[in-house]
């Protein structure tokens, strides 16, 4: 249970990304309504997560799930205290995004080739030069970057993924312009030593660009992972909301660590989220009822438990 301590302080750095809307639906086969998207970001916002993906501009035919993130950011409008964000992996992609006024952009490659050809249609390093041109595109528009770099602790198809393949992709892409390099791991194949190790390297060659985690807990070691980036020095992780999510071209990747879970491991750390269990409790109920299934995070069973005595 989360530490109920008035003295818990807040790390003003810390920011959990919440990307069920994207990452999380992405997955899923039945197609969300415009409204009810609207509604789980709603929910979200009144929890207090300050950055929220609320989709990606791909091709509606591979995913049909994202096919209106253009109207989804057109309705939500402008936002106080949370950030909108949403994912790009092509030029018609920033074209898309540009279009409709998102100011925060997700940017991302793979450190796999196999996994590129899947996810982007072309090999790693076309699609890293690629990326780069795109990337200080977008910051010549004023759009703020965050450079993903996808299957940086290992490929499903490929296996180990050299951590000088990481350094590179993400150094190309910072000097393009991103302020923000995130290490996913896509595949769920990161440890807690991984990560440490990647992260510090990433912070001493990459210094004054934060670096940030997005970890998938195939294995359930996702939370070790999380406590292994924090301790190293990162402050920002992708979440979903009831570990909802997964990669479409990734065989057996389990969803991303629970928005629920992280916020309770941070709190009873000591660490003051701003974020309000309960209320996340509700956007994870939101999900459940609409998707007819119990989703994997524990913090809401949790609590569901005590309040049912």
């Amino acid at each position: 249970m989360p530490v109920k301590d008035d003295n818990v302080g807040q790390d003003p750095g810390l920011i959990l990304e919440d990307e069920a809307l994207r990452d999380g639906l992405q997955m899923e086969s039945d197609i969300f309504r415009l409204e009810e998207k609207l509604e789980l970001f709603r929910l979200l916002e009144r929890s207090g997560i300050r950055r929220i993906q609320v989709g990606s501009f791909v091709h509606p035919e591979v995913v049909p799930q994202m096919a209106d993130t253009d109207e989804l950011v057109r309705t939500i409008g402008e936002t106080k205290g949370t950030v909108l964000t949403a994912l790009v992996l092509n030029e018609k992609g920033l074209e898309r995004a540009l279009a409709c006024g998102v100011r925060h952009l997700s940017m991302s490659v793979s450190a796999s080739d196999t996994h590129s050809r899947r996810n982007a249609g072309k090999p790693a390093d076309e699609a890293l030069d690629s990326m780069t041109r795109l990337i200080a595109r977008a910051t010549g528009a004023g759009v703020q970057v965050r450079a993903g770099f996808q299957c940086s602790f290992g490929c499903v198809y490929e296996g180990t993924v050299q951590p000088d393949t990481v350094l590179r992709g993400i150094t190309r892409m910072a000097e393009a312009g991103a302020v923000e390099v995130n290490l996913a791991d896509t595949a769920g194949m990161a440890s807690p030593y991984s990560v440490r190790h990647l992260v510090d390297r990433a912070s001493r060659e990459l210094p004054g660009i934060r670096v940030s985690l997005h970890l998938h807990d195939t294995t359930g070691l996702g939370l070790a992972n999380m406590f292994a980036g924090y301790e190293a020095g990162v402050r920002i992780f992708d979440v979903a909301a009831g570990g909802l999510g997964g990669c479409p071209f990734v065989k057996g990747a389990a969803g991303n660590v629970p928005a629920e879970d992280a916020v309770n491991m941070f709190e009873s750390m000591g660490v003051g989220t701003g974020i309000d269990l309960n209320a996340l409790c509700g956007a994870v109920s939101f999900l459940e009822s609409r998707l007819g299934r119990t989703l994997p995070g524990r913090m809401c069973q949790v609590l569901k438990g005590v309040d049912g005595g």
